[in-house]
C-alpha cells in the first residue's frame, strides 16, 4: 500500500504546480474531486487503522530493535578490537535472532539485578537470591563477558564496579575446585581479556591463588573441594577420598592463561603435572575412570562416561576409545554415546554429553589427514542430530537430563528435569562456524523459542521439573546467562565476532584471547613466561575442555 501510494503521489504532482493548471479549470476541478476521494480514503483508513494499532506498535517496535541491534553489532566490533573481514555480509534473519537473545539477557540480568543483586544465583518464583557457591556473586561473574560481548555497557559497568568494590574471596567456605576455577577464575580472566580493565585480573589471581593449595596431593592429583580462607584441601566421603577426573583435569586451561597473563608460572607448573601424571597411568585405549587417587594417581574403579563427572583429554589416543562406546538406535538409527561399566556398555546417554559433537567438530579440523577428519565431524555430526531429537522428543520442546535407548523404539527420556543446560546450543555453535550449514543455527532457534515458551516468566527465567508437563522450578542458574544466552548470541553473530582463530572457550564457555609461547613450563621448571599484550593477536594451539556439571 505505501508503495502504491508513491506511485499515486509521483503521477499526481505535477497538478499541484500553479503554472501547469493556469487557466485549466477542467483538471483544477478534477484536483478538487481527486483530493476529496484521497481525503475520504485515508481517513476510512485512519479509521479502520485504529483496529490495528497494536500490530502497528509491535512493527515499530521491532524495527527499532533491528537498529539498535544493528548499532550494537557494530559496537561490539569495535570494542573487541577484532581484525574483521571486509563486505561481511550480516543476515537480517540472524540479526534478529540476536537481538530477541540480547533482550531475553537484559531481562534474565535486570530480574537477577532487582531480586537477587550480590547473591550467587535468583530465585525467580519467590522473588530472592540464594548462595549456591558460598555468596561469591556466581552471576555476576558468570554474566561479565556476555554483557561485554552483546554491548550491554551500562549493565557491565554496574557489574564491573560490584567486583571493585563488594568481590570478597576470604570467605569461610568449603568452594568446590571445578566450580570455582570454570566460573570464578575463568570468568574474571575472560573480563579481563575483553575489557582490558586490571581490576579482573587482580581479582583472578587473588581467586586462584587460594585454590592452589589443592593441587598439594602426594601426587599432584588435585583434591576437589578446599576452604577459600584456611587452604585445607579435601574429596568428598561418598568418592572414598578419590579425586574426580573433570575436577582434576578442567583447570588447565584458567591456570595456562593465568601464567600467561601475569608472567608468574606457579599456575601452569601445578595443572601441567596432573597431565603428567595421568598420561603415565593413561590406558591403550585412551579412557579413563570418573575417579583418580590424588595419593597414588591411581585410576579407580569406577564408571567411563562422556557426560556428567568425566570427560576426555589427550585427544587422539581417546578417540578410539570413544568410537568404541558409539552405538546406534533402532529404529531410526540416532548415533549415540555408551557409557561404560567394566566391560558392559549401558545404553544411556545425558545431555551433558551433548558437549561431545562440538568437541569432535572442533578437533577434527586439526586433523591433517583429510580421511580422520571427515570421520569425526561426520560423528559429530550424526550426535549432533541425537542431542536435537532430545529436545524435539518431549512435549515442551525442551531435554531431559538422561535418556536411555532400548532396542526397537529408539530413546525415551530418563531423567525428566531440565535447568536451561547449554552443551547442546554450545555444540551447535562450533558445528555452525566450522560448517557454515545454517540447519545448526535453525535447530538453536527451536530451542530458544522453547526455552522462551516455557521457562521465561515475569521475574527471570527458570527450569522444568519435568519436560513432559512443564512444571516449572525456582531456579535461574548462572550458566545459563554465562553459557546458554551467550551461544545463542554468538550462533546468530557475525563470525568474526569471538572468532574462533582468536579466542578459546572454556568449561563454562568463558572466551580466553589465544596467546602463544616462546617459552614452555615444563617439569616445574621455568624460563620465561610470555606477558599479555591485549594489543595484539596472539596465538596458542586450542585446548579440548572438560566438561562436568
Amino acid at each position: 500500500m505505501a508503495r502504491s501510494r508513491l506511485v499515486i503521489g509521483h503521477g499526481i504532482w505535477k497538478y499541484f504546480n500553479s503554472a501547469y493548471n493556469l487557466g485549466r479549470t477542467m483538471r483544477l476541478a478534477l484536483l478538487f474531486i481527486l483530493f476529496i476521494s484521497v481525503s475520504m480514503v485515508v481517513w476510512d483508513r485512519q479509521t479502520r487503522g485504529r483496529d490495528h494499532e497494536f500490530e502497528v506498535s509491535k512493527l515499530n517496535k521491532q524495527v527499532l530493535r533491528l537498529q539498535l541491534m544493528l548499532g550494537d553489532v557494530k559496537s561490539v566490533k569495535e570494542d573487541l578490537t577484532m581484525r574483521t573481514l571486509k563486505n561481511v555480509k550480516e543476515d537480517p534473519v540472524d540479526a534478529q535472532r540476536m537481538q530477541r537473545v540480547k533482550e531475553a539477557m537484559v531481562h534474565a540480568w535486570s530480574s537477577y539485578e532487582k531480586y537477587a543483586w550480590g547473591k550467587d544465583e535468583l530465585q525467580p518464583q519467590t522473588k530472592d537470591g540464594v548462595d549456591s557457591f558460598g555468596g561469591l556473586g556466581a552471576t555476576i561473574i558468570d554474566a561479565l563477558d556476555t554483557l561485554y560481548i552483546m554491548g550491554l555497557h551500562k549493565q557491565f559497568k554496574k557489574a564491573r564496579e560490584w567486583v571493585a568494590t563488594s568481590l570478597d574471596f576470604n570467605k569461610d567456605y568449603n568452594a568446590s575446585m571445578f566450580e570455582t576455577t570454570i566460573r570464578m577464575v575463568g570468568g574474571l580472566l575472560s573480563s579481563y581479556d575483553l575489557s582490558g580493565d586490571k581490576i579482573f585480573l587482580e581479582k583472578a589471581k587473588d581467586i586462584a591463588d587460594r585454590l592452589l593449595p589443592a593441587w598439594d596431593s602426594p601426587s599432584g592429583i588435585p583434591y576437589n573441594i578446599i576452604n577459600l580462607r584456611h587452604g585445607n584441601a579435601h574429596n568428598p566421603t561418598w568418592t572414598g577420598g578419590d579425586s574426580n577426573l573433570a575436577e582434576s583435569g578442567t583447570e588447565h586451561l584458567e591456570f595456562i592463561a593465568l601464567s600467561q597473563r601475569t608472567g608468574d608460572p606457579k599456575y601452569q607448573q601445578k595443572v601441567e603435572k596432573v597431565i603428567s601424571v595421568l598420561n603415565k597411568n593413561y590406558s591403550a585405549d585412551g579412557l579413563l575412570p570418573l575417579y583418580i587417587n590424588p595419593e597414588t594417581a591411581e585410576p579407580s574403579y569406577s564408571t567411563i562416561t562422556f557426560g556428567g563427572g568425566g570427560d576426555r583429554d589427550m585427544w587422539e589416543k581417546s578417540m578410539n576409545g570413544l568410537v568404541s562406546l558409539i552405538k546406534k538406535s533402532t529404529p531410526s538409527s540416532f548415533t549415540y554415546i555408551c557409557e561404560k561399566s567394566g566391560s558392559f556398555l549401558i545404553d544411556k546417554m545425558d545431555e551433558l554429553a551433548c558437549f561431545a559433537p562440538g568437541m569432535l567438530a572442533l578437533g577434527s579440523s586439526g586433523y591433517n589427514d583429510p580421511a580422520h577428519a571427515k570421520k569425526f565431524l561426520s560423528l559429530a555430526e550424526e550426535l549432533a542430530w541425537t542431542c536435537y531429537n532430545f529436545y524435539e522428543s518431549t512435549p515442551t520442546k525442551l531435554a531431559g537430563e538422561t535418556y536411555v535407548f532400548n532396542s526397537g523404539s529408539d530413546m525415551s527420556v530418563g531423567t525428566s528435569s531440565n535447568i536451561l543446560r547449554p552443551e547442546t546450543v554450545e555444540s551447535l555453535f562450533y558445528l555452525w562456524r566450522l560448517t557454515g550449514n545454517k540447519t545448526y543455527q535453525d535447530w538453536g532457534w527451536n530451542i530458544f523459542e522453547a526455552i522462551e515458551k516455557n521457562s521465561r516468566i515475569e521475574t527471570g527465567y527458570v527450569g522444568l521439573k519435568d519436560v513432559n508437563t512443564g512444571v516449572k522450578d525456582n531456579k535461574m542458574q548462572s550458566f545459563f546467562l554465562a553459557e546458554t544466552l551467550k551461544y545463542l548470541y554468538l550462533l546468530f553473530s557475525p563470525t568474526t565476532v569471538i572468532s574462533l582463530d582468536e579466542w578459546v572457550f572454556n568449561t563454562e564457555a568463558h572466551p580466553l584471547k589465544i596467546v602463544p609461547w616462546k617459552d614452555q613450563v615444563t617439569r616445574g621448571r621455568s624460563n620465561s613466561v610470555q606477558q599479555h599484550n591485549p594489543a595484539v593477536t596472539l596465538r596458542q594451539g586450542r585446548l579440548v575442555r572438560m566438561k562436568h556439571k
